[in-house]
Order: C-alpha cells, then structure tokens, then sequence
C-alpha cells in the first residue's frame, strides 16, 4: 500500500522589516520625532495593542502611518509594559490590613527584552531602503541604537499581527 504524505508549507506569515529600537524617551515622544526626522505621520491608534498575561491585562501603545502613494504601512509599537499589581493582606485585626504593590514587567516581544520601542514595516513593494532608514534614526539624538532584526528569527511573532 502507497503511503501519501501532505507538506504544509506555513505561508500564513507575512513579510515585514523589523527595527528595534532603544530609546528611553516616551512613546509620543519618539514617534513625533520619528515623524520629524523621516516625514513619516506616526498617529497613536485608538485602541492600544492588549494581551492578557497570566491574569494580567498587557497593554503596548501603537502608533501607524499608512503611506498609500508608495504601498507601505509603519507601526511604532512600544515592547515593554510595567503594571502594579495591588495586594492587600489581612493580619488578623479588624483594620489592620497591609497592602503592598509589585511592578510587573512585560514585553511584547519576550526574546528582546533589552529594546524599547520596533519599527515595523509592512511594503507590498520591496523598495523600502532600510539602511537609509536605519542611517537616519540612528542620526537622532534621543536614539541610543537602531538596527534591524531579522523577522524570520522571531519566534513570537504573532505578537506583532496588528489588524
């Protein structure tokens, strides 16, 4: 009896260039400079991106410019996200409680938990010139470093599917 064997190949996962990003400024703050720099209209999304991580609801700020005339869509979106977490804790008295708070830091992409902020572009054309790009973030003076990560290397990567 002949066996058939099926390939899947995963072509579900789209392409995209991805810069990382250090800076310790906050989120408006680097995407109006990026705007500035790159004549780029980074605008903050309504909704922020949101996970839920063990019980705990993780929200990212995402900021997006849609460039119709060159077919290219940039998302800024920050990486890490610290929440206080409240507990209170009864010592046996009628009002003695104590309460104490632990920060809980996450990150959207957990194996770069050093970088702040990515820089995702989506380009239906393959004309973006990322070296350019890269040559003139890293001209900004609130940027420590910029570089390109490679998208095929990361392994959460869902996490960076934004509609």
């Amino acid at each position: 009896m002949a066996i058939t064997k099926l390939l899947l190949d995963d072509d579900l996962g789209e392409e995209f260039d991805l810069i990382a990003i250090h800076c310790s400024e906050e989120a408006y703050k680097l995407a109006y400079t990026l705007n500035k720099h790159l004549d780029l209209r980074l605008e903050r999304k309504r909704v922020d991106l949101d996970f839920s991580n063990d019980g705990l609801l993780v929200t990212f700020p995402i900021f997006e410019f849609e460039d119709q005339n060159n077919y290219t869509t940039y998302h800024l979106v920050g990486n890490v996200c610290k929440s206080v977490v409240a507990r209170t804790q009864s010592t046996g008295g009628l009002f003695d409680t104590q309460s104490a708070e632990k920060v809980v830091i996450s990150h959207l992409l957990s194996e770069s938990k050093r970088v702040d902020y990515f820089l995702k572009i989506d380009s239906d054309l393959d004309q973006v010139p990322i070296r350019a790009l890269l040559a003139r973030i890293n001209e900004i003076d609130q940027v420590i470093s910029a570089y390109e990560i490679d998208s095929e290397s990361i392994k959460s990567s869902n996490n960076l599917i934004f509609n």
